[in-house]
């Protein structure tokens, strides 16, 4: 059985950015119905006793939407922090290689995630394959892992992650969130996946789903 994971902040942190209100929808309903279902449909199959990681990986159709959304939620919420936080060196060296300097990431992230269509993410991955950092876009639960690369920053564009603060002015809640990054988060999270790989992603769900 899943439960939904805590926030690592207090849900009035984040000032204009995303309200309580926000928070109380978007994590408390949304995020919660993702684990609700979830555990209700692993209920007595192949994956009752799986690891989330497992069931991303191998389940389809409504039990991997609700599977891979309820990792999503998990990531992007670490992936966002109330005050400034520091971006690792080696975390820099890689941006500046692939993208020429943070001010040119942000230009082509936001974009990335301006232009993508309807509800999805847009991520930061690291390629096992290349060891190179990718920008790509995911629609509706669609998630890195089930094409092997690993997720560094993600951003969630659905309408129900900025609606309340933002109306529908997607660019404005898109430069708030680089504001608010949690560059340490991510600093790690690249630091893992160059270590690990894939096995960071499994190492980071067992961790906040403890069996």
């Amino acid at each position: 059985m899943f439960n939904l994971r805590q926030l690592p902040y207090n849900k009035d942190s984040m000032g204009d950015f995303l309200t309580p209100e926000t928070f109380d929808y978007h994590y408390g309903k949304h995020h919660q119905t993702y684990v609700t279902n979830l555990n209700n449909l692993i209920k007595g199959g192949e994956f009752e006793n799986a690891e989330l990681y497992d069931i991303i990986k191998k389940s389809s159709g409504g039990l991997f939407n609700n599977a891979a959304q309820v990792y999503n939620h998990d990531f992007y919420w670490d992936c966002i922090a109330p005050n400034d936080t520091n971006m690792s060196d080696e975390l820099k060296n890689a941006i500046d290689a692939e993208f020429g300097s943070l001010d040119k990431f942000k230009e082509q992230f936001i974009q990335a995630s301006t232009t993508l269509f309807g509800a999805g993410w847009c991520w930061l991955v690291y390629n096992p394959d290349t060891t190179k950092l990718e920008i790509i876009q995911t629609s509706n639960a669609a998630t890195p892992i089930t094409e092997d690369k690993v997720p560094v920053l993600v951003v969630d564009v659905w309408e129900h992650a900025y609606y309340i603060d933002h109306r529908n002015a997607r660019p404005s809640y898109l430069e708030k969130f680089f504001a608010h990054i949690n560059w340490n988060f991510v600093s790690k999270a690249y630091e893992w996946a160059k270590k690990e790989g894939i096995n960071s992603i499994r190492f980071y769900t067992n961790d906040i789903h403890k069996k």
